[in-house]
């Protein structure tokens, strides 16, 4: 089997390792040094080596650390918490809810992109790629960073949660007045993880059909409610 949708071979856990660790950007890698030290990452590092080895898995290598490529620590605004990457071929990018160019919006995205329209006027976009997101400092995070092809959840409770709470930890310990966009029950966990006091936290349910349809995400109002809030700090709003 190939290693991933660019055919990428993985070879010894520690070239990998150093291969994560160098790919991170010196504000995130500063801020995450000690967890690449700690035991369970390193078992994680051996357990994503041998899925990449061993199985068709998501995203591409090149892209584990997109989240953090395209939003550096010191730029962040909004952070928004997905479970694990989209487990299709050619979707998952490395930024939670988003797909590349030209790839068929999943669900949860399409009730995104609705709730947009709704809350803000934006014209439903033709690509699902967040990637502008990112730029503006929407920290698109997923708890999971790795999937295997077509089995939701596979890398779940593998060590990936864990060093994802470490990056929200950090970001509610050193900056300030940040924006928590908690969608769905299972981001609304990391609540605890978020000092309050500092910033803000936004909750709704999950842009899942199942949850959408149930009036739990639609007239959530986020996406005008973190401009505001942005807007009454003096920063800069989101594009969205």
């Amino acid at each position: 089997m190939t290693c991933d949708n660019h055919n990428i071979t993985f070879e010894k856990m520690n070239d990998l390792l150093n291969t994560l660790q160098n790919k991170l950007v010196p504000s995130w890698r500063h801020q995450l040094v000690d967890e690449f030290e700690k035991p369970y990452f390193k078992d994680l590092i051996q357990f994503v080596d041998n899925e990449y080895s061993e199985h068709t898995c998501y995203p591409g290598k090149n892209d584990i650390f997109a989240a953090f490529d395209y939003c550096d620590f010191n730029d962040v605004k909004v952070v928004i918490i997905g479970q694990d990457p989209y487990h299709g071929p050619n979707q998952a990018n490395g930024l939670c809810f988003s797909v590349k160019d030209g790839v068929k919006h999943p669900p949860s995205l399409v009730n995104i992109f609705k709730e947009l329209e709704n809350d803000i006027g934006k014209t439903y976009p033709q690509s699902g790629n967040l990637e502008d997101w990112a730029k503006q400092g929407v920290l698109l995070l997923n708890a999971t960073l790795t999937v295997r092809e077509h089995e939701a959840g596979s890398h779940q409770k593998k060590g990936w949660e864990t060093f994802t709470d470490a990056v929200i930890r950090s970001l509610s310990e050193n900056r300030e007045q940040l924006i928590f966009l908690l969608w769905g029950g299972f981001a609304k966990k990391k609540a605890k993880l978020i000092n309050a006091k500092k910033h803000s936290i936004l909750t709704s349910g999950h842009p899942s059909p199942l949850s959408a349809n149930r009036g739990y995400w639609f007239g959530n109002g986020h996406f005008s409610a973190s401009n505001k809030i942005l807007n009454d700090l003096g920063n800069k709003m989101i594009t969205w």
